[in-house]
């Protein structure tokens, strides 16, 4: 397989060791593209891999180098600024950054970028586990869906949660966003894409409820949820590990990405 990698932040950087893993899926070549001025370091970075590599600086050149399949992993901006070229040309991409969809006029031009490029925007679990059964019952009538994020009080750094909270003297339990899920990916848009992926799935964005809560005594990230629908009922609790390069981001979401490359190669999809 031709991958394209749009960005290089940690989810890329964690992807790519991964993919030179013994037993990872084939990927023989890899198209990364990143912001102008980031080429050399990622060039350097990647000096040793043993899929072929090569770094751009424009959308234009990832499309032309023909990938199999994009993958996105540059935050809600390089969804923006990147992803609708990749779809117009045909190219399936995999949005890590799934809290961006919350936008609406955004979420407006990937679906008609898709439908004129004959491509899907594909949305990866992330860290989070259940969404084909939130997909699946979400057509049995209306669903009501809760989601619970606690995370340690570093996870939160650099978000507003630093305005309303001592995160660094922080002893106990504090809960300090409760919205729709639209709400929290907007404002939180590092920390929030599994609640944007499972409102996408479920009920919406204005219609998933989702509590934010920064704990001392979080053992990594925890993700949970409680789902009600004519057809059944449902309760997921996750601890998740964070990423070894940035807290804010569960490795369980590196893994997801991973298999849905593993899905489009292999002869067997699960």
């Amino acid at each position: 397989m031709h991958l394209g990698l749009i960005g290089y932040g940690n989810i890329a950087a964690t992807l790519m060791g991964f993919l030179a893993a013994p037993g990872a899926p084939a990927v023989t070549r890899v198209t990364l593209l990143v912001r102008p001025g980031r080429a050399e370091a990622a060039r350097a970075a990647l000096a040793d891999h043993p899929a072929e590599t090569s770094v751009v600086e424009e959308a234009a050149a990832l499309v032309a180098a023909g990938p199999d399949l994009v993958v996105e992993a540059a935050g809600h901006s390089g969804v923006r600024d990147f992803v609708p070229a990749c779809l117009e040309a045909g190219r399936d991409v995999v949005v890590v950054s799934v809290g961006a969809l919350a936008d609406d006029e955004l979420h407006a031009r990937l679906d008609a970028a898709a439908r004129a490029g004959g491509a899907r925007v594909i949305l990866p679990a992330g860290a989070v586990g259940g969404i084909d059964l939130v997909s699946a019952l979400s057509a049995s009538g209306e669903v009501a869906l809760t989601y619970r994020g606690t995370k340690p009080p570093a996870a939160w750094a650099g978000t507003p949660a630093d305005e309303m909270l001592d995160l660094a003297g922080l002893c106990e339990p504090a809960t300090f966003f409760t919205g729709s899920a639209r709400e929290a990916a907007a404002r939180f848009p590092k920390n929030a894409n599994v609640a944007a992926t499972l409102a996408l799935a479920g009920p919406g964005l204005d219609a998933t409820r989702v509590e934010l809560v920064a704990d001392p005594a979080a053992p990594g990230n925890l993700h949970g949820y409680e789902l009600s629908s004519p057809a059944a009922r449902l309760r997921v609790e996750i601890e998740n590990l964070p990423s070894a390069g940035n807290a804010k981001t569960s490795v369980a979401t590196i893994y997801s990405v991973l298999r849905e490359i593993r899905n489009r190669i292999g002869p067997m999809v699960i």
